[in-house]
């Protein structure tokens, strides 16, 4: 088929209009191995946090996983490791998973939203998620997970393309894509709301119900 240029160029008038320029990334298409996506990740220069990024942080885990766990951006601690999940919300985060008989990087993979660590953990900004939701999309296409687990207001409203706060999402079974989605808090909120714990377990429960119902 055609492209839409083609079909100009075809009939002999081109377009007569040009996009604004916009950062180049690396990832002009979705990778077909894990070394491209790798390298796109680490090279890549779509937003202002490859300016004060210590490394880009691709995720971790088990390649082939039926889990899928997506977060919001690296911490200060991910930024310096190059590893999702690290640091106190880490280790709660693997008692969480231990709660459902699951181990990071057994049967589970880890990545976030953002692949830059933001200054001062403040929150992403909408052109910083646009720019690594090609490398989330490629990561999702190449594990091909039975289930994700979005942790966390970011991972869930950017897969879901929603504005709903987490607390209306959690609870409930979404789909992206085709894949059944559970939303539910991000661990290092827990850590300040341990109150919301009860809350968590839920979603986690809620998770291991949708999994073993395929």
């Amino acid at each position: 088929m055609l492209s839409r240029d083609d079909v100009f160029g075809e009939l002999g008038i081109g377009p007569v209009w040009r996009l604004r320029e916009t950062p180049a990334s690396p990832l002009s298409a979705p990778p077909h191995t894990w070394d491209t996506l790798a390298d796109a990740v680490a090279h890549c220069t779509a937003c202002k946090l490859s300016a004060t990024r210590t490394q880009g942080v691709l995720g971790a885990g088990d390649r082939n996983a039926d889990w899928l766990i997506v977060g919001e951006a690296p911490g200060a601690e991910e930024d310096a490791q190059g590893e999702p999940f690290v640091g106190p919300a880490g280790k709660l985060l693997d008692a969480m998973l231990a709660s459902i008989d699951l181990a990071r990087g057994d049967n589970v993979y880890l990545t976030n939203v953002l692949k830059s660590h933001p200054p001062g953990n403040r929150n992403p900004e909408p052109d910083e998620v646009a720019a690594c939701r090609p490398y989330l999309l490629a990561q999702i296409e190449l594990i091909q997970p039975k289930l994700i687990l979005a942790l966390g207001r970011f991972a869930a409203q950017s897969l879901l393309d929603t504005d709903e706060a987490i607390g209306s999402l959690r609870g409930r079974v979404h789909t992206f894509q085709g894949v059944p989605l559970v939303a539910s808090y991000h661990p290092a909120y827990l850590l300040r709301k341990p109150t919301e714990k009860a809350r968590a377990w839920e979603d986690l429960c809620l998770a291991r119900r949708t999994m073993k119902r395929m």
